[in-house]
């Protein structure tokens, strides 16, 4: 097998071309700002200018304001992205290893035999995507047993039974009467004029009554929600504001409501916990932010312009 050597001469070439490589690596920078010592690039400004861009400049905005906003939201999502490399969720915290990553990720999608969900993403799809994944995946370690961010289950109480309303609807029995009547100024004058719709006496009107267990809604139909939707807004003997349609009226009173407080508790818990951790891990990521310091190169930031997004 031949084998290629290089001279002294061509060792020294190569040499020098290292070191020119190097010094250009280490002087050519196009850092815009940088976040807890990680730099922000000028795409990386740019890709954040293109995302925000409809909104803000809907709002009558400045290309000015534009920049400012893109700059707050790097700092906020920058700081969230190290986070979870603290924890040991992501790599690394730089917008071209987020580029390569997505493109990885649609060849993987090009070469599979199945794909589930699109076959590509755009970068603006797989960061929003990313920035969801890596909240989730937050959230459960850090609210996990023993985390920083765990919710006790005296927590979630105290908030079921602050608001035991907003999280009984699966565990109340409702009774409830029905008033349909003719859509006239006359019927719903008589409707408005009593305190119960079983007198309310309109003529030609079809009164009834019927009982509904929140404990077993399950297959509700669009009439059934509805009802239920309704009677949710009520307190015993309040009678529903009309609800026209097909040339009729129709009232609803909320006769009685019984509520098993221990089966709502256990119904909804797992949702009231997930929200508390929610709100727990919006203020823990703000404090972060809040604490996390973001140096501007002004100049270098003025200099970009959302249409210079790769």
């Amino acid at each position: 097998m031949k084998r290629r050597l290089l001279g002294a001469g061509g060792v020294s070439a190569l040499l020098a071309a290292i070191v020119v490589t190097a010094v250009v690596a280490v002087t050519r920078t196009d850092e815009v700002a940088s976040v807890a010592g990680h730099p922000v690039t000028r795409d990386e400004l740019a890709f954040h200018m293109s995302r925000l861009a409809p909104a803000v400049l809907n709002e009558q905005g400045s290309t000015g304001t534009l920049r400012q906003r893109a700059l707050d939201e790097i700092k906020h999502d920058k700081t969230l992205l190290i986070v979870a490399q603290e924890q040991g969720l992501l790599g690394s915290v730089d917008h071209d290893d987020f580029l390569a990553e997505v493109d990885a990720e649609n060849e993987a999608r090009a070469t599979a035999d199945t794909v589930y969900g699109v076959t590509s993403f755009s970068p603006e799809e797989y960061y929003t995507h990313r920035m969801t994944d890596l909240t989730t995946a937050l959230e459960k370690k850090l609210g996990a047993t023993g985390g920083p961010l765990a919710v006790p289950d005296a927590e979630v109480r105290a908030a079921f039974d602050a608001d035991r309303s907003s999280w009984s609807a699966n565990a109340t029995r409702y009774t409830y009467s029905t008033l349909v009547v003719p859509d006239s100024a006359a019927a719903r004058a008589k409707v408005a004029a009593s305190r119960t719709l079983k007198a309310a006496g309109v003529p030609g009107a079809r009164y009834s009554t019927a009982t509904h267990d929140g404990s077993v809604a399950t297959g509700l139909n669009g009439h059934d929600q509805e009802v239920m939707a309704v009677l949710g807004t009520l307190d015993p003997g309040q009678i529903s504001a009309p609800v026209a349609g097909g040339g009729q009226v129709t009232y609803y009173q909320l006769d009685s409501e019984t509520v098993d407080a221990d089966a709502a508790f256990a119904a909804y818990s797992s949702r009231i916990r997930q929200s508390l951790l929610g709100e727990k891990f919006t203020q823990f990521l703000q404090r972060r932010v809040d604490a996390t310091d973001m140096d501007v190169d002004r100049a270098a930031v003025d200099a970009v312009n959302p249409e210079d997004v790769r």
